[in-house]
């Protein structure tokens, strides 16, 4: 019910902001905003983006929960998605997810709602290494065992029946 009450509710938002704005002034100038918020709102989800991926990869190279960093690229790439969707509802909720502080409180409130049963990461739950298992082989299997089959071998000289366009040797 939520998700159809937000799609409902967001075109009816964004219809009323464009036609107050463009009352205010004018069809060109909110046009030019549209676009100029689109533009800036794709450069700032780059740069979030690239600080987010390196966080990312720190906290993978520090052995470290990865947690935060990929729910930041998550909400930067849905913030990029919102910025690129024309209307000042849609960027103003883009905008306000490219600041991390925004993020983690919309994090910290969804982490709430949400119980994690378990979480391991590297060693064995116990402590100490993880123990190596044997890979999985289906069936008594004896050096006898043959499976027979029917293969032919293609020459290796076969030509296209094309020119060809240059980019490729034949």
């Amino acid at each position: 019910m939520w998700l159809f009450l937000a799609f409902v509710a967001v075109p009816l938002i964004e219809i009323t902001l464009f036609i107050q704005v463009g009352g205010l002034i004018g069809l060109w100038p909110t046009l030019l905003i549209v676009v100029v918020t689109a533009i800036l709102g794709t450069a700032l989800v780059r740069r979030e983006g690239l600080r987010a991926l390196s966080d990312l990869q720190s906290s993978f190279s520090r052995l470290q929960d990865p947690t935060r960093p990929l729910a930041h690229g998550a909400m930067i790439l849905f913030s990029g998605a919102l910025l690129l969707t024309p209307g000042f509802f849609t960027d103003a909720c883009g905008f306000a997810l490219l600041i991390p502080a925004v993020r983690d409180a919309v994090m910290r409130f969804i982490s709430s709602r949400i119980k994690v049963q378990r979480f391991e990461m590297g060693g064995h739950p116990q402590g100490g290494p993880r123990p190596q298992t044997e890979p999985y082989r289906p069936g008594p299997q004896t050096q006898d065992d043959v499976i027979e089959g029917e293969f032919t071998e293609i020459p290796g000289s076969k030509r296209p029946n094309h020119p060809g366009s240059g980019w490729t040797k034949h």
